[in-house]
C-alpha cells in the first residue's frame, strides 16, 4: 500500500468508528436514565464532529496527516484511560470496555503507522511542495 492509501485507510477507519459510536450514543436504550441523555447527546455531537474532521483530513491526506496524531493523543488515548478509570473505580465491569479498547488499540497502531509511514526519507514531517 502507498503512503496515501495508509493515510486514507486511517482517516476512514476512524471516521466510520466515530460515526458508529455517535449513532450508538443516540439510541435511547443505550443512553441510560434521563440524567445521562444530555451528556450522551453532547458526546454524540463530538463523535460526529470528529467524523467530519477525519473525512476533511482525507481530502488532503498528506498535508493533514497531523490530524492522526491529534486523534491518537488525546482523543483515543483519553477514551481508553477513561474506560480503565471506570473499571478501577467500579463504575464499569472490565468486560464492558474490552471490545471498545481493542478497537481503540487497533486504531492507534494503524494511525501511528500511517503517520510515521508518511514522513519523508529524512524523517521530516514537512509536506513537500506540490506544483
Amino acid at each position: 500500500m502507498t503512503q496515501v492509501t495508509w493515510l486514507r485507510t486511517s482517516y476512514w477507519a476512524g471516521a466510520v468508528v466515530d460515526a458508529l459510536v455517535g449513532m450508538l450514543m443516540l439510541i435511547p436504550g443505550r443512553m441510560g436514565e434521563t440524567e445521562f441523555r444530555y451528556p450522551m447527546g453532547l458526546a454524540a455531537t463530538l463523535a460526529f464532529g470528529w467524523t467530519a474532521l477525519l473525512v476533511w483530513a482525507d481530502r488532503k491526506p498528506v498535508e493533514r496527516k497531523g490530524i492522526l496524531v491529534i486523534t491518537v493523543f488525546p482523543v483515543i488515548t483519553g477514551l481508553l484511560l477513561s474506560g480503565i478509570y471506570g473499571v478501577v473505580v467500579g463504575l464499569l465491569p472490565a468486560a464492558q470496555i474490552i471490545p471498545g479498547s481493542a478497537v481503540g488499540v487497533i486504531l492507534i497502531v494503524l494511525m501511528l503507522y500511517s503517520y510515521w509511514n508518511a514522513r519523508g526519507p529524512d524523517g521530516d514531517v514537512d509536506v513537500p511542495s506540490q506544483v
